[in-house]
């Protein structure tokens, strides 16, 4: 049992790539975290930020009696926004890190969050302008940051809300797949299976020791670089920096037992992949890929399936986050839950750039969906 906090504190700000030397202290805020977030405990974050966060730093919020890490929000100074010069500090995220909320300790979540606060606030070197990117709407890390705005007299609006597949099923387990899918859909995947069956084995298999792990990614990064994405030229695998990422991220958080990869395995060959990540009692299906030769046995919904069933059989998960986007096609009709995540766009202080902000940041983000949307038609073809 930890002893009751001190209101004593000290707070820094630190590049994140030098942050190593605290990961024991880091994996021990991670574990008392109000709000899970793997993007954010060391084995991701070091691995991600020479690659997608070299400017990246952190506010560390410490208490003293007892001593020990109580907050670390990652955030990156953007000098300009919206094509003009506007200092922003944003909430570091990035493709490959979908939710953004801080790690804070969750007997201390509003003395941790209004120090935070107040570093900034205090720090000549940090805007006063912040977007707190992919927090989880209603969450206690997004409630404790309205109360401590509202006390300080802050403002803010938000942008960006949208909803994303959840598998969080809240009663019996049993039949959930049943229910959501519907007799019809849950035939017609069986008889898509007994398909493939005929042409060779189908297995589903979870890899989750360090060796079967590296060998269910060498199959993810072949999977993905052979479908649309290597088409393009954005798979992970046609970047050499973001593949060493990715294999150092999931190879350290499989030593911790945070990290499997799921595979639909045809014939002896690996057609779907799945890397699921684990933090606490939540679990992230963090990167999907499947060979598009098999498209129409729909290869990536079979493994969905079997790792549903997986991940519901597994009596310490609440919950599972699918990353995807809102009203994905697939996941979304297999998981009848919803987890809505939100940007706020804060002011610690009064001023002309969050005037500005307010009004440009909706429109900018309208014109990246519309950009997206056109793009993705033109994919379909």
């Amino acid at each position: 049992m930890l002893a009751p906090l001190e209101t004593a504190i000290t707070t820094e700000w630190r590049p994140l790539a030098g942050l190593a030397g605290i990961a024991a202290e880091w994996r021990g805020l991670a574990r008392r975290s109000a709000e899970p977030n793997i993007f954010y405990e060391p084995a991701f974050a070091l691995a991600a930020a020479p690659v997608l966060g070299p400017d990246a730093g952190a506010v560390l919020v410490r208490s003293l009696e007892p001593r020990r890490l109580i907050g670390l929000f990652p955030c990156r100074v953007e000098k300009r926004r919206y094509g003009i010069r506007l200092p922003l500090l944003s909430g570091w995220t990035h493709p490959y890190a979908p939710l953004g909320t801080p790690l804070v300790d969750r007997d201390a979540i509003h003395l941790a969050i209004s120090a935070f606060l107040d570093h900034v606030a205090d720090d000549d070197a940090l805007p006063k302008l912040l977007l707190m990117s992919c927090l989880v709407d209603g969450g206690a890390v997004a409630a404790a940051l309205d109360d401590a705005l509202a006390q300080r007299g802050g403002r803010r609006i938000d942008v960006g809300r949208h909803q994303r597949a959840l598998l969080a099923p809240a009663g019996e387990r049993a039949g959930y797949v049943e229910t959501v899918l519907g007799d019809k859909r849950l035939k017609k995947l069986e008889r898509q299976r007994r398909r493939l069956a005929k042409d060779g084995t189908v297995a589903f298999e979870l890899a989750t020791s360090p060796a079967d792990v590296r060998a269910g990614l060498a199959d993810f990064f072949a999977l993905e670089a052979s479908g649309w994405k290597g088409a393009a030229g954005t798979a992970a695998a046609q970047t050499p920096a973001i593949r060493q990422f990715m294999e150092t991220a999931v190879v350290g958080l499989v030593a911790q037992g945070q990290a499997s990869v799921a595979c639909l395995v045809h014939a002896g060959r690996t057609i779907a992949a799945d890397i699921v990540l684990r933090a606490a009692e939540g679990a992230w299906i963090w990167k999907v890929a499947y060979d598009e030769a098999f498209a129409q046995a729909s290869p990536g919904v079979l493994l969905a399936l079997e790792a549903t069933r997986t991940l519901l059989a597994d009596p310490t998960l609440a919950w599972c986050d699918s990353c995807a986007g809102p009203d994905h096609p697939m996941i979304g009709r297999l998981w009848g839950e919803r987890r809505s995540i939100v940007d706020r766009l804060i002011a610690l202080e009064p001023g002309l750039g969050f005037a500005a902000a307010r009004r440009i940041e909706p429109m900018r983000r309208r014109m990246v969906a519309t950009a997206r949307r056109a793009r993705d038609l033109v994919r379909r073809g």
